[in-house]
């Protein structure tokens, strides 16, 4: 069989065929998506992939996996992902893999996807347990609702001195978890290896051995409301209803329980951390509150959207002789 054109089998070409049939699709990042896709197929970095695409130089003949491609074979490839693309498959299932601050996570079906507003929740947990190893030289971190390991993952890997716990229910999510905790903790990992309790369990009842200790919870647990279905087909189609929707008339009876959970867990003067809709901001400083935490806020995400609520155990003093209670740090800056 005949290899097609010459033209057709270069990356210019091929990202523009690829980012007028995306954006026809509606795909709202369509020269950006394309470019991930052939990347993915010939397994160069975007950088890599615009000089040759600025010099109208041939494909690469070696793929991602150091497999000899024709041009042929590089053009179907490409166009069989970009045709699931336009019919919105997430962009991270046809790569097998999302960014989430530093890292590379896998993610496919059964999991949600991170997203880049959860990098501000991480980053709230990350100042808080970074600010109590300085102090004190070793934190607790437990993430509820963990998902693909995002957040903990985070935490391990940024802040040395952590002891971080995941907890996930769902079982494909917790094996994608499971996953990416055993690709990140090798000692070949790019960065450096996260260590991560992972357990398979409820989030409002898992790790009763560790309650009162925990310096900070974090978690971004399912919140929509019922009948809210999200408007992008990528989410509403493919991420999981499980980790989408969190109960309960306004979306919170999930979010109530890992809010009770984080209020149990918590040692004196340590941090709880949540992610939630922006119209949820009101609802959850109510939740927090009655959970008996304190200096109850909400924070905004990188968009300026009122998206995560901020809260503390309240603090315990130690009076003199008092036996087993010590001093905790309460000013952090979160």
């Amino acid at each position: 069989m005949p290899d097609r054109p010459a033209a057709a089998s270069r990356p210019a070409a091929l990202l523009r065929t690829a980012s007028a049939t995306l954006a026809d699709a509606g795909v709202p990042s369509p020269r950006v998506d394309a470019e991930l896709l052939l990347g993915h197929v010939l397994g160069l970095d975007r950088g890599e992939l615009r000089r040759l695409a600025l010099l109208d130089a041939p494909v690469p003949c070696t793929g991602v996996d150091g497999e000899n491609l024709s041009g042929t074979t590089v053009a179907d490839r490409y166009t069989r992902l970009v045709e699931r693309r336009a019919r919105r498959e997430p962009l991270q299932h046809l790569t097998g893999w999302a960014a989430f601050r530093h890292l590379e996570l896998a993610v496919g079906p059964g999991v949600f996807v991170p997203r880049p507003e959860t990098e501000e929740v991480a980053q709230v947990a990350i100042d808080a347990a970074s600010a109590i190893v300085a102090d004190r030289g070793d934190a607790v971190v437990v993430d509820l609702c963990t998902g693909s390991g995002a957040i903990a993952l985070a935490v391990a890997t940024e802040v040395v001195g952590t002891s971080v716990h995941a907890v996930e229910l769902d079982a494909a999510a917790h094996a994608w978890a499971a996953r990416n905790v055993d690709e990140l903790s090798s000692p070949s990992s790019a960065t450096r290896p996260a260590v991560v309790h992972l357990v398979r369990g409820d989030a409002r009842t898992a790790l009763r051995e560790l309650d009162g200790t925990v310096d900070v919870v974090v978690s971004n647990p399912p919140y929509v409301p019922p009948g809210a279905v999200p408007h992008d087909p990528e989410v509403a189609g493919h991420d999981p209803p499980v980790a989408l929707y969190g109960l309960g008339h306004d979306g919170l009876e999930v979010p109530r329980g890992v809010t009770a959970a984080a209020a149990r867990l918590l040692r004196p003067g340590g941090l709880y951390v949540m992610e939630h809709a922006e119209v949820q901001a009101g609802s959850a400083r109510a939740m927090a509150t009655a959970a008996g935490l304190v200096d109850v806020r909400t924070r905004d995400d990188l968009t300026g959207r009122p998206r995560m609520v901020v809260a503390r155990q309240p603090s315990v003093e130690r009076r003199p002789g008092a036996p087993g209670v010590r001093r905790t740090v309460t000013d952090w800056d979160v």
